[in-house]
């Protein structure tokens, strides 16, 4: 990984950092039917520069390589990890992980308990796509299996675990998968 990499807050007023932010999300996450527009991905960065909510980002110079946003909930006790995003050329190098350490830091910073995500499954990427979990929900993700490179195995090197699903979320048989990880 580059050692010249940094970690930041992303600011309201750091407005080609805001664009390089929201075609980072467009470009990874349109081809799965998310932010399909660059304005929709734009829409979303400005929404996570609420003031209770908090964006961080990781620059190789002024080139914003990735960055990771939280969601306060549960009166803080509870953050949201969303987004996570990477560039592609960049995927693969530990900046993803570097990312969820520094949001790990900053929900302890701000006395948080735990974090949550959401995984969406929208490409029948794992065994939990493309069947009923409103039966046997907990067998079915005891033993789920990664089919095309899911990212819940990712979450779960960086210590989070499956704590639930959302069943059809996305559609008949596109979950979302719910991971979690205690912090404070």
């Amino acid at each position: 990984m580059n050692s010249k990499l940094q970690i930041c807050d992303l600011t309201p007023a750091m407005t080609d950092m805001i664009h390089q932010a929201a075609q980072v999300l467009h470009e990874v996450f349109a081809p799965q039917g998310s932010w399909t527009t660059l304005a929709e991905a734009e829409e979303e960065v400005h929404d996570m520069l609420d003031p209770e909510r908090f964006v961080r980002v990781a620059l190789i110079g002024d080139e914003l390589v990735g960055w990771i946003g939280g969601i306060p909930a549960y009166h803080g006790h509870v953050w949201e990890l969303h987004p996570i995003v990477v560039k592609p050329a960049y995927q693969r190098q530990g900046i993803g992980a570097l990312l969820i350490r520094d949001f790990e830091a900053q929900v302890k910073a701000r006395d948080g308990l735990t974090i949550q995500l959401g995984t969406d499954d929208v490409t029948n990427a794992t065994t939990l796509s493309n069947v009923d979990l409103y039966s046997d929900t907990w067998g079915k993700i005891a033993t789920i299996r990664n089919l095309k490179g899911h990212p819940y195995e990712f979450y779960q090197k960086q210590g989070y675990q499956i704590i639930g699903v959302v069943p059809d979320a996305n559609g008949w048989g596109k979950p979302d998968i719910i991971m979690g990880k205690r912090v404070g």
